[in-house]
């Protein structure tokens, strides 16, 4: 089972990503749940969402503590949470940063393999606001290999409608290309 946590800020988008690749699998023919942890919060404040799929049915019903991938939507949450905290040795923590793979790692030491992506920029670019929900789920792709870019199509049509769902679709595009990963 893949176990995936989101982390962003009321209004990112977080929740929505950890819906979009859940339906992305079982449209795959997987099994996947999506779910948010979250009280009275409001627009910017922290909010964490999970995502789980697997190839057989998952009758686990908790919060994801001890993920394979961390998605970190805001990288302000960096100094108020511990991205990591959980995360498999073999685990992936992916930020949506302007700093460069090397400021971050100077900057945060981390010993999990680290995926750097500037989704706020492609964002901008090619959906004209910086919510970056989509944009991250091309890092989440390129990262896991656990769907193709074009398994979202679909997902991103319906949610989003054609307009902006291909608009969606340029910038899960780009931050797939863009993304990078270090061993």
């Amino acid at each position: 089972m893949l176990e995936i946590r989101f982390h962003g800020r009321g209004g990112q988008g977080a929740v929505t990503s950890a819906e979009l690749l859940a339906v992305a699998a079982i449209n795959k023919g997987m099994y996947a749940q999506a779910f948010p942890s979250f009280g009275p919060e409001r627009r910017g404040a922290p909010v964490v969402a999970f995502c789980r799929v697997d190839d057989k049915r998952i009758l686990l019903r908790a919060k994801v503590y001890e993920p394979d991938v961390v998605v970190v939507l805001d990288s302000g949450l960096l100094t108020i949470i511990d991205p990591v905290e959980g995360l498999k040795k073999d685990g992936i923590l992916i930020i949506n940063t302007k700093k460069s793979y090397e400021e971050i790692m100077n900057e945060c030491r981390f010993s999990c393999r680290v995926g750097t992506i500037n989704a706020d920029q492609i964002a901008r670019e090619e959906l004209g606001r910086v919510i970056v929900n989509t944009t991250m789920l091309g890092a989440v792709v390129r990262a896991t290999g656990l769907l193709g870019v074009e398994d979202l199509r679909g997902p991103l049509m319906e949610r989003f409608g054609p307009k902006l769902g291909e608009k969606n679709m340029k910038a899960l595009e780009r931050a797939y290309g863009e993304l990078v990963l270090k061993e």
